[in-house]
């Protein structure tokens, strides 16, 4: 920048000495490159999106009421709406692992089950819509809720700084989606 602009040419030696025009110089070029970096912070080279738009066009299964919600402070709902994201990407991709792998109707039938408590699950409804034994359906059912477990984890690790942080994470999630029901 130095070359290429005219500071040079502005060099006078009645003005002072050439290093401290090349302090000045080196001063004002962090600075401005400083003030880049907290306009970036503040959104300067973003293009934002109106977080009504972002849900309507990606509703949530975990979906709270307006009535309800107009009730609670901004940081509970953005809580919910962000451990709502979080656990659908993991029932997403535990989704698209049983559709490679063929398996899609038994995810769409038995995906109802990943968040009920075992005592509201019906294995012999299951059973007859699946046309399977209900041993296989809850061995089924084991088996998603300890995949979408794993897929839940690894999505919660993604937005914590360091990995002991995880657990801590996993409970607030958890407290979260439950406030929402």
């Amino acid at each position: 920048m130095v070359l290429e602009g005219h500071l040079l040419e502005r060099a006078d030696p009645n003005r002072g000495r050439f290093r401290s025009l090349l302090l000045k110089a080196l001063k004002d070029f962090l600075n401005d490159a400083r003030d880049k970096r907290r306009a970036r912070k503040r959104g300067g080279d973003v293009q934002f999106i109106a977080w009504d738009e972002w849900m309507a066009e990606f509703p949530s299964q975990f979906s709270v009421s307006t009535r309800e919600s107009e009730s609670w402070p901004p940081e509970k709902i953005f809580d919910v709406r962000w451990a709502a994201a979080v656990a659908e990407r993991a029932l997403s991709r535990l989704g698209e692992e049983c559709e490679r792998r063929g398996h899609r109707r038994i995810f769409d039938v038995l995906s109802s089950c990943l968040a009920a408590e075992r005592e509201d699950v019906s294995y012999a409804n299951f059973s007859k819509t699946l046309r399977v034994p209900e041993t296989a359906v809850k061995r089924l059912v084991h088996q998603l809720r300890k995949r979408y477990r794993a897929l839940l984890r690894e999505e919660v690790v993604e937005t914590v700084e360091k990995p002991d942080e995880l657990e801590d994470e996993l409970r607030y999630l958890c407290a979260a989606l439950a406030t929402a029901q």
